[in-house]
């Protein structure tokens, strides 16, 4: 090599056929195929009468890069944000999906016990893994947005709506307590509830006239919650995705039976920690049912 490095740009700039550059890329010529159309790895050449792709040596490191994202299951569109980011950027971006795999696979690990449970007749040894506990709630002034909506939709909404409240609820006194929602109705793939968002405020006054001037544009009202006591248990954020948070609903409502108690009100989910910053195995969730 020479000492300001001609011989390795020289090597950088060695053209290689499709089928030798796919040979010391690791990667098939179909995948450098469909890596040109999608913009992520052009080659440096394409002859016009042929139409043979060739590529250079310096184009390798881009094509195992593309080669291991895609190991991780990762969507092309997604690769080739990463493959065209700079380093610390690219990194970011990796992270972030990664996060998203690792909820996604705690969430279905969680579903997979549940159904495993239901599947074997043992769902009682499934309610048995939730730990129950009663709470007394006094009452309580709210605002609130109801809104009838799908499984699928429910989770965007619960967290727009949510900040919408606590926003408000600045004007009002501040919030006094964890946010909640209550289900009405059931909301599945198939039943649209209605679901309410609930934020307890301090101001009465203040929340009346919140909800007289800006109620109507989402749905908002102000209420009081009479005190009620609560069964309940903790689970995880993992566990508050649709289907496998029905196992923590089910297994309360096991435990309200088994001791004679009587449901006195709708389920509800209350919300006491940062979402944003929790993991897929934080705790984050109450999900309880008045009881009398």
């Amino acid at each position: 090599m020479t000492e300001d490095g001609d011989v390795d740009d020289a090597r950088d700039d060695e053209v290689l056929t499709i089928g030798a550059f796919a040979a010391r890329a690791r990667l098939s010529a179909k995948a450098l195929r469909l890596y040109d159309r999608l913009g992520l790895l052009v080659p440096a050449h394409v002859d016009e009468a042929t139409g043979y792709r060739y590529y250079r040596t310096g184009q390798i490191e881009r094509a195992r890069l593309v080669a291991l994202l895609r190991q991780l299951d990762m969507p092309l569109a997604r690769v080739a944000e990463v493959v065209r980011a700079d380093g610390p950027e690219a990194a970011g971006l990796l992270d972030g999906y990664w996060a998203g795999v690792e909820a996604r696979v705690a969430g279905q690990r969680t579903l997979a016990g549940y159904l495993r449970g239901r599947l074997s007749g043992r769902s009682s040894e499934v309610y048995g893994t939730f730990v129950v506990e009663t709470v007394d709630v006094p009452e309580q002034v709210l605002i609130s947005e109801t809104r009838h909506t799908l499984a699928d939709e429910l989770p965007a909404w619960i967290g727009a709506s949510l900040g919408r409240l606590e926003e408000a609820a600045r004007g009002c006194g501040g919030v006094t307590a964890a946010p909640f929602v209550v289900y009405h109705a059931e909301v599945s793939m198939e039943s649209d509830g209605p679901a309410e968002s609930c934020v307890p405020v301090a101001d009465a006054a203040a929340a009346r006239a919140w909800s007289e001037e800006r109620g109507r544009a989402w749905q908002s009202r102000v209420r009081v919650e009479p005190a009620r006591r609560l069964a309940y248990t903790r689970i995880t954020k993992a566990q508050v995705a649709h289907p496998q948070i029905l196992a923590a609903f089910e297994a309360v409502e096991e435990w309200i039976a088994a001791r004679g108690l009587t449901v006195a009100g709708p389920c509800r989910e209350v919300y006491f920690a940062d979402w944003e910053a929790a993991g897929p195995e934080d705790p984050v969730c109450d999900v309880a049912f008045p009881v009398a």
